[in-house]
């Protein structure tokens, strides 16, 4: 069965040419030809977006090994040049293994009013933990995938993808293995609950702090309400929620409590896709994007993007916050095709009119890979770099 190619690395003999030359547009010359110190490439290099270095990795190997190199991030931390860089993972139907991707631009595309010139690259690291399962969301520049079924058996393993320099590595277990966990990111630390045997645990629900990379249990909210499935979590306002089929509970960390909340924030089946930006939090369903409001405690329609609705007929559909952004990924088939299938990724900027509008302004959309039918999106989310 194919599989997906690299975009960038599978043009032909007459596009290379004129993508090097764009490139080297960019950077006059390979590394090894440029007798230049290597703080004044470090600066150069880190002003120039995240989304050019998949490129920048094909002029030469001592290209590719300086734009993994932990000095460049750390330079364009130093200069405020961190950027929030868009991951994808597809897998192949009946295969837990994952394709992990990168959003990139390409130099010479041509731009229309809504095309803005990217593809999705797959990232070179050798390995890539059977995730399908598990529950991934970012901190910083790490992805985490947790726990999962692994050879059908729960599994406690953390696995961290350094998105500095796309390599995995793993972090230190949860203290329970877990089937279907789901994970949520409030105030930098990761709050996991779901998916133990053992709903009497006093780990039911655990917390990592990637800063300290140690585990500590969370107060349960009850075992009537761990026995039940949780099936969504989300942080915000500076509260962890749980959703599941004993209702709607909510932990503040800072007094340590759980309350019961009402289930208008309940955003139902386990497939709907959503994501929060600005401590707001957004989902797509029934083809509408909403947004809820915390303070009225109902969901309000999110306005202007009507347009890219008929886009999402009858597709898979994927939201991430992307910065202050928001990013929605889809999958069709190929017009004419019984084959194959497109991954389309639109860039959302969010502007709030008022306390009761929000309002979505399409920044770009455009086909972002192609790839065999067989094959279908799983994660979507950025990590900032």
């Amino acid at each position: 069965m194919s599989s997906p190619t690299n975009p960038l690395a599978a043009m032909s003999e007459e596009e290379a040419p004129s993508e090097q030359k764009k490139t080297l547009l960019l950077v006059p010359s390979p590394i090894t030809n440029l007798f230049l110190p290597d703080d004044i490439l470090l600066s150069s290099l880190s002003r120039i977006s995240r989304l050019y270095y998949p490129t920048f990795s094909l002029v030469s190997k001592s290209f590719r090994s300086l734009v993994a190199s932990p000095e460049l991030y750390q330079t364009r931390s130093l200069l405020g040049r961190t950027e929030s860089c868009l991951y994808v993972s597809l897998r192949l139907l009946n295969d837990s293994n994952l394709r992990w991707y990168t959003l990139c631009r390409v130099p010479d595309r041509k731009l229309t009013n809504f095309s803005g010139g990217h593809l999705l690259v797959p990232i070179l690291s050798r390995y890539a933990p059977p995730a399908h399962w598990s529950s991934v969301v970012a901190v910083d520049s790490n992805i985490y995938a947790i726990g999962g079924p692994i050879n059908d058996a729960p599994s406690s393993s953390v696995s961290v993808l350094d998105c500095q320099c796309d390599m995995w590595h793993e972090a230190p277990p949860m203290r329970v293995a877990r089937n279907y966990p789901t994970a949520t990111v409030l105030d930098g630390k990761i709050y996991v609950a779901g998916g133990c045997e053992d709903c009497t645990s006093l780990d039911c629900i655990e917390v990592f702090d990637p800063k300290t990379q140690t585990w500590d249990s969370v107060a349960s909210p009850g075992t009537e309400r761990c026995e039940k499935l949780v099936y969504k979590s989300v942080g915000i306002e500076g509260k962890y929620h749980l959703f599941g089929g004993a209702g709607h509970v909510a932990y503040d960390p800072k007094e340590g409590r759980w309350d019961s909340v009402g289930m208008d924030m309940d955003m139902g089946r386990t497939w709907v896709s959503y994501c929060v930006i600005n401590n707001i939090l957004f989902y797509y369903n029934n083809r509408k994007f909403k947004w809820y409001d915390y303070k009225g405690r109902f969901w309000r329609k999110l306005m202007g993007l009507e347009r890219l609705i008929k886009f999402l007929c009858y597709s898979r559909v994927n939201l991430a916050a992307y910065g202050e952004k928001m990013a929605v990924l889809w999958d069709t088939f190929v017009p004419s095709s019984s084959k194959n299938k497109m991954i389309w990724c639109a860039e959302i900027t969010i502007e709030r009119h008022d306390i009761y509008e929000i309002c979505g302004k399409t920044e770009w959309f455009d086909v972002v890979l192609r790839v065999p039918k067989s094959h279908e999106l799983v994660h979507v989310l950025a990590a900032t770099v």
